[in-house]
């Protein structure tokens, strides 16, 4: 999350403290405010047996299950770090584009309790890996070699709009 931190300071936003999500702990489940908007952080974890970063993407409900995340839940961004040995970035995945990969439910419907992530160095075996990482690298942030504008761009959804600062600055 230190990480994390860094870059939004860097990018001129305000990050609020992290709240933890317990019952994701072990993916380093925190959601904070930033700028104008609300972000879900996970850490990947690399898994023994196959290539990419393992992260979970769910709730408990109210009737003690889990369920997954939902389009409705007001979370602009859901930035996931993944670290493999030296190689270290972020995807910052909209909301939009977790709706479009069926990774959180809409009304009620579809979204996963957990999926893989490739980043750009991972040497992916077969098709559906390889369709994946392809469109989730179109959300990567590579940290080792900071591209400014392309973090700006990932980090868009929250920035307030002109209008929302100054009514948020004279309330």
């Amino acid at each position: 999350m230190a990480e994390a931190r860094n870059l939004i300071s860097a990018l001129g936003l305000h990050i609020s403290a992290a709240v933890p999500e317990v019952d994701n702990a072990e993916y380093g489940a925190v959601v904070s405010n930033v700028g104008g908007g609300s972000v879900r952080f996970r850490v990947g974890k690399q898994t023994p047996t196959k290539v990419g970063l393992f992260v979970s993407v769910w709730r408990r409900a109210e009737d003690g299950s889990t369920e997954p995340f939902a389009a409705e839940d007001g979370v602009d961004l859901l930035v996931i770090t993944a670290r493999t040995g030296p190689r270290f970035g972020q995807f910052v995945f909209p909301t939009s584009a977790l709706v479009e990969h069926g990774i959180v439910s809409v009304a009620g419907r579809g979204g996963k309790r957990g999926f893989r992530v490739y980043p750009p160095w991972s040497q992916t075996a077969n098709a559906q890996a390889r369709r994946s990482q392809k469109w989730q690298c179109g959300y990567f942030l590579d940290l080792e070699e900071m591209d400014s504008p392309t973090a700006r761009n990932l980090y868009e959804p929250v920035y307030l709009p002109l209008a929302h600062r100054t009514t948020a600055s004279s309330g």
